[in-house]
């Protein structure tokens, strides 16, 4: 819809019609309401994600969202939330973003408590005369940062670079990259398990 304040006003004018026992077009306002509904709907998760990114907590959007909890709040996020990984109900989608959070705790749990070897391979590829400069920007970038989570898109994008003349280091990009890969599917696997 082009602009729900114009439907808005046809349906309002629809209504008061009907009320005032009027002939009015009411299949024509219910589909304009209908159109409205779904534009307005798109627009509450934008504007929800635009205030978290300003720092509003969940507890304080709660109110206007209508739920009572930062929890409620969280979950009707989440059911609004368009999603790309194939998740069909809102449910699902709560299930696979707690998944993804818990998947990614236990990755920066294991990066951390490995960020020496980690920081040492990054340096290894970085270092890499061959290595094009945009990977070893990011490369560097990601060595400049204090956590070591950081090591790993930049190590797994170096990946495709390395794999013909670098293949040890390759292999321990894979075997790092397989390893977090197992590490999220367990985590997600865990969270589930003490659901039930």
């Amino acid at each position: 819809m082009d602009d729900p304040v114009d439907g808005m006003r046809a349906v309002h004018a629809a209504v008061a019609d009907v009320r005032r026992g009027e002939p009015a077009d009411v299949l024509a306002a219910l589909h304009t309401l209908r159109a409205v509904r779904d534009t307005l709907a798109a627009w509450e998760p934008e504007l929800i994600a635009a205030a978290r990114l300003d720092g509003t907590s969940w507890a304080a959007l709660a109110p206007a969202l209508g739920v009572t909890s930062r929890q409620a709040a969280e979950r009707r996020f989440l059911r609004l939330q368009p999603t790309a990984t194939g998740e069909t109900t809102g449910e699902a989608r709560i299930d696979a973003q707690r998944d993804r959070r818990a998947g990614d705790r236990a990755v920066a749990d294991w990066a951390r408590r490995n960020a020496a070897t980690l920081r040492k391979l990054a340096s290894r590829v970085s270092g890499l005369a061959d290595l094009d400069a945009t990977h070893a920007d990011h490369l560097d970038e990601a060595l400049g940062h204090h956590d070591p989570v950081s090591l790993l898109p930049p190590l797994a994008a170096a990946h495709a670079h390395l794999a013909g003349h670098h293949s040890d280091l390759a292999d321990q990009i894979t075997a790092i990259t397989d390893h977090t890969a197992h590490l999220r599917r367990q985590a997600g696997a865990q969270r589930r398990q003490r659901r039930t």
